[in-house]
């Protein structure tokens, strides 16, 4: 056989942005309440995609939800792999698409109107899996669902049972992954720790219940050893802030993942301050104070569309503050009393 040795940059200039060069394989997962279609050349941005998203309780919204679709594609090592944590994702948007860039060989851009994104990675980025997964594919998925299914983006935790949740709100550190892992380990359904995703006509809360974050000075909490062993064993990841934290897998230990959409039945503002009283954890935030408590707690869903019937519709169902106890399950005791 003769080789061409201008083949490949005749290919090169035939397509010059890779359309047609390349065989995707696919997996498809039901997502907060949408169908999400993952394509890639990538077996192991593939094999990523499914480590965070395969077993969860397939939710689903009303009505019913159309396809998006998320090409991954892998670019080769970069020549010098920054030594720290990768820079931070800046955001873009113009011509009707999203932008979220981390450096020219890692990236994502959204059409949200078309319900398509496309996820750019490099290989070194493999050996990052948590800002690769949350920074990159998360950011696709969570956006998407947010723009095609007409979601308010919360930054929070939910848990419930029976079918009602209730949704916990609060600065970083103020103690809701706590709660949650300890209404997960007290028999509550466990929706999501760090994004809730809300249906604003109805308030049916979705997220995705793959990880739960842990620091390790929040073990001293937990009686059970093999729950101790559960977290201890996972990896750790560092935060932006710097903050490390045990990210432990809901789906390999114990407990129960909401198996539906959750529709809240109050909100609650975890505080890290404690109780004066250790037996009255939770005080009711007036009502005239809700919208402004809601809008400081969350700046950037509260510009989003659907915020305001969001917002009207958490004033009618009530608002608390939820202070320390002696221990977090007393935390829960008070989340059961709401309830009912």
């Amino acid at each position: 056989m003769t080789l061409n040795p201008h083949h490949g940059a005749q290919a090169a200039v035939s397509d010059p942005f890779g359309e047609h060069s390349r065989r995707h394989a696919s997996l498809c997962r039901q997502i907060m309440g949408g169908r999400f279609r993952f394509e890639s050349a990538s077996a192991a941005l593939l094999d990523l995609v499914d480590a965070a998203y395969a077993g969860l309780p397939p939710h689903r919204l009303p009505p019913a939800a159309p396809e998006f679709r998320v090409e991954l594609r892998l670019l080769p090592r970069r020549a010098a792999s920054p030594a720290a944590e990768p820079p931070p994702v800046r955001m873009q948007s113009g011509a009707g698409l999203l932008c979220g860039v981390m450096d020219a060989s890692n990236y994502v851009v959204l059409a949200p109107a078309q319900r398509q994104a496309l996820v750019v990675a490099s290989a070194d980025m493999l050996e990052r899996p948590y800002h690769l997964r949350y920074e990159l594919i998360e950011f696709a998925v969570f956006t998407l669902a947010t723009r095609g299914l007409g979601l308010v983006p919360l930054h929070g935790a939910c848990v419930g049972r029976e079918g009602r949740g209730i949704l916990l709100l609060g600065a970083s550190g103020s103690g809701k992954s706590t709660v949650a892992l300890h209404s997960l380990l007290q028999g509550l359904d466990f929706l999501a720790e760090d994004a809730v995703f809300v249906q604003p006509e109805n308030l049916l809360a979705t997220g995705v219940a793959n990880y739960v974050h842990v620091q390790a000075d929040a073990l001293r909490f937990v009686d059970d050893a093999e729950v101790r062993r559960w977290i201890g064993e996972a990896p750790r990841i560092r935060r932006r802030s710097g903050v490390e934290k045990f990210e432990a897998d809901l789906r390999q230990g114990p407990g129960r993942l909401a198996p539906a959409p959750l529709e809240l039945a109050g909100v609650v503002f975890v505080s890290s301050q404690a109780a004066d009283d250790p037996d009255v954890l939770l005080g009711a935030v007036p009502a005239g104070e809700i919208a402004a408590r809601l809008c400081a707690d969350q700046p950037y869903a509260s510009g989003q569309p659907g915020w305001h019937p969001f917002q009207q519709r958490v004033e009618r169902i009530g608002a608390h503050q939820l202070r320390r106890g002696r221990h977090p399950r007393d935390a829960v005791d008070a989340l059961r009393w709401l309830l009912g």
